[in-house]
């Protein structure tokens, strides 16, 4: 792995030619934590890879993410009832709602960190709105469309 500083989290290419120079006929291969991904690999074996060491660091890119800025507690709080409530089988929204509350507030709070959320779950409501309204228009359409046939009876 290279020894730099800035880049201590990224893959590393390596040759195995000793003068650093990559003939054009050799792949370069990805080298990380967890063992080597050649670049010719599938994408399914480098996202299975990946995977596997997610579950062992234990920490997804969403949670990293959140954790990375002034919400921090407030998530773990979050994370922390989700967890407790899946594992009793109680109900989320009930038993979490206060904290989900403050987490929200909080995300809204630091908007300019958490934009990308709050954007992604305002999009995610609008589109859950107007489901509801299609949904309530096509059943509202289907009901006078029953009435006119029942009273024109051919």
């Amino acid at each position: 792995m290279s020894s730099s500083p800035q880049l201590s989290d990224a893959p590393e290419v390596k040759s195995s030619q000793q003068d650093g120079k990559t003939p054009d006929s050799e792949e370069p291969k990805i080298v990380e934590d967890k063992g080597e991904i050649n670049a010719g690999d599938s994408v399914n074996e480098k996202e299975e890879a990946g995977e596997e060491e997610e579950e062992e660091e234990g920490e997804c890119g969403f949670c990293l993410f959140m954790k990375g800025g002034g919400c921090k507690e407030s998530f773990i709080g979050w994370e922390n009832c989700i967890e407790e409530a899946e594992k009793k089988n109680e109900d989320i929204v009930e038993k979490c709602f206060e904290v989900t509350t403050a987490l929200k507030k909080c995300m809204e709070a630091h908007s300019d960190y958490y934009e990308p959320i709050l954007h992604a779950e305002k999009r995610a409501e609008e589109e859950a709105v107007n489901e509801l309204q299609r949904e309530k228009q096509a059943k509202t359409s289907s009901e006078e469309d029953q009435q006119v046939d029942s009273k024109n009876p051919e």
